[in-house]
């Protein structure tokens, strides 16, 4: 895109040239495998996420492979052993690839690839500790959008005292929005939510047997919150969670 703008500054090109060059570029088509979105960042403010679930391992890394080669990072989503069995196999100077099992995220850089930081602040809470890898997909998402983040883990009301300390720090780290994520019956987003004035991203998640598990209660009561202020991403979706709450937290300081 720099290289567009500077031919556009020296009259190398016309608007038209420069317009039509973009949009060609927006998409990159890898054979018949995927359309990778590489301007999502620029356009959208979030980066392309590789979703892996469903592909197959080999896929999964040719297209984390050609997205970092275009856009200098790759995240990918929803692995398996096996996607991280194929991703460890890559080998390329430059390209460094961190692996976070618990979020089921791996992260390929190029060397000279930086997140730019800014000063929004998100918080992830979880009710339980089996929630902690959707949390993790949350901050991870948040972290490499360029928030910094605070976390706490298994403070849920089935011990509601554990929860008060986590809440007073919340309020002194002054954040922007709250990512707040829970299993079975799903409360602890309409607690918090009656407790502070931060806006709350509620994350269901598959925690839960029985009548209303696999995280249908805790969407329902997610939903159905009385407490205002809260807004209920899809089961399991910390991704879409940290993304959204990046947003917000960098917009409220733009």
């Amino acid at each position: 895109m720099r290289d567009i703008l500077e031919k556009l500054v020296r009259n190398e090109i016309s608007i038209e040239e420069a317009e039509l060059v973009l949009r060609s570029s927006a998409v990159d088509e890898i054979a018949d495998l995927a359309k990778i979105d590489v301007n999502r960042d620029i356009r959208k403010g979030f980066p392309e996420v590789v979703l892996a679930e469903g592909k197959n391992p080999s896929d999964v890394s040719q297209i984390a492979l050609n997205l970092v080669h275009k856009n200098g990072r790759a995240i990918i989503s929803r692995m398996n052993p096996e996607h991280f069995t194929e991703i460890e196999k890559i080998n390329e100077q430059g390209i460094s690839v961190e692996q976070y099992t618990r979020a089921r995220i791996a992260i390929l850089r190029k060397s000279d690839f930086k997140v730019i930081p800014n000063v929004g602040k998100v918080g992830v809470l979880t009710a339980g500790t089996s929630d902690i890898p959707v949390a993790e997909e949350a901050k991870i998402m948040a972290e490499e959008m360029g928030c910094s983040v605070y976390t706490s883990y298994d403070a849920g009301v089935a011990g509601i005292h554990r929860l008060f300390p986590v809440l007073k720090e919340i309020l002194l780290q002054n954040l922007d929005v709250l990512v707040v994520i829970a299993g079975r019956e799903g409360a602890l987003p309409t607690v918090v939510s009656g407790l502070v004035d931060i806006p709350i991203i509620a994350v269901p998640t598959s925690i839960g047997y029985g009548y209303g598990g696999g995280g249908t209660s805790a969407l329902m009561s997610m939903l159905q919150a009385c407490s205002m202020g809260i807004a209920v991403v899809n089961i399991d979706a910390g991704i879409a969670a940290g993304s959204i709450a990046a947003l917000i937290a960098k917009r409220v300081h733009k």
